[in-house]
């Protein structure tokens, strides 16, 4: 489903990746784990296309992303790939079905195909109540759950996580960690996690370190 080759990254002076190369399953959930600054979120941001690498190439689901333009980049990692970030990056002016159903509606498909689509993942996520909620109006785990719901929206087939249980008490990550686990069992996506979660990696079918801009060797 992913695999990466040979990807380097340099911002200035500064070389961040240095000849990073893997390969995730389809159905896979794979933890990448290191210190901050081991280039983990630059490496999940290439992977995601919000970066393009100097060198290497990314493929993703057949598609050698590194060959598309802007606009059909933008095109594919709406219909391709769903983020969750560690400080959910939900629009406070919406409502949680709104901010859910932004991904369909950027993807063109009608507001009441998008909004009907909102409504049941938001339901299968226990967010009923909250649907006319804003984000400042709902608790952290409340507003994790609905930036995982807004994830799913285009049933992407790659999920990117970003330290997504960093900003959440133990209950609320215990919550997350199942989460997760349900998507796969449920919707079959590939899931790549960055974390210090050393929990949150355990649920991984493979651990990978990260150190200095490189992989370190696969572990179970």
């Amino acid at each position: 489903m992913i695999q990466v080759t040979d990807i380097h990254k340099r911002f200035g002076s500064l070389e961040v990746l240095k000849g990073v190369s893997l390969h995730v399953d389809k159905g896979e959930i794979v933890a990448i784990v290191g210190k901050s600054g081991a280039g983990k979120t630059t490496l999940l941001q290439v992977m995601g296309t919000l970066l393009r690498p100097d060198s290497g190439t990314v493929t993703l689901d057949g598609t050698e992303v590194n060959r598309l333009n802007d606009k059909s980049l933008a095109q594919f990692r709406n219909r391709h790939i769903g983020f969750i970030f560690q400080q959910h990056q939900l629009l406070p002016e919406f409502t949680a079905q709104e901010n859910v159903m932004m991904p369909a509606l950027i993807g063109g498909l009608s507001q009441a195909e998008a909004s009907h689509r909102a409504e049941e993942l938001l339901a299968r996520f226990h967010l009923t109540d909250r649907l006319q909620h804003k984000p400042n109006q709902l608790s952290g785990g409340e507003q994790q759950r609905v930036a995982a719901a807004r994830a799913l929206m285009m049933a992407p087939s790659v999920i990117l996580a970003d330290e997504p249980t960093g900003s959440l008490d133990q209950a609320n990550k215990q919550d997350m960690h199942n989460l997760l686990l349900d998507m796969r069992r449920s919707f079959g996506q590939t899931i790549v996690i960055v974390t210090h979660d050393k929990d949150l990696a355990a649920i991984a079918d493979r651990t990978l370190t990260m150190q200095d801009g490189l992989l370190l060797n696969d572990h179970a």
